[in-house]
């Protein structure tokens, strides 16, 4: 059986390459042993969707936007290898820590004078 194919579909006129681009790397470093190809395909009309083998990853105008890259990873996943761990990823998505994640309560040092916090 072939590996899986995942296209990458992205509105030229939008100028969304560069982001296609980013995820195609992404994927590819985190996959490479479960895809076989990952294709950037150009369309117009604010297209930018992802596919494995056909069946829909993510939409941007269904989904409303763009995936957080942890969030497709783990759509990736579930469908080339749902028995992987994608470590921290998936500790994020259960709301679990581990030992040295630093959490979003972190209180500011006290020479710190920056006014946005």
């Amino acid at each position: 059986m072939p590996a899986p194919r995942l296209s990458i579909t992205y509105c030229t006129q939008c100028r969304w390459l560069l982001r296609a681009q980013w995820y195609q790397g992404e994927l590819l470093q985190t996959f490479e042993q479960e895809l076989g190809e990952v294709a950037l395909i150009p369309a117009t009309g604010g297209m930018f969707r992802i596919d494995v083998d056909g069946t829909p990853v993510w939409n941007r105008k269904r989904e409303g936007g763009f995936p957080e890259i942890t969030e497709l990873k783990r759509r990736v996943r579930d469908l080339v290898a749902p028995e992987r761990s994608l470590g921290h990823a998936d500790r994020a998505a259960q709301g679990e820590h581990s030992p040295g994640d630093t959490p979003d309560t972190a209180t500011p040092d006290a020479d710190d004078d920056d006014p946005r916090r």
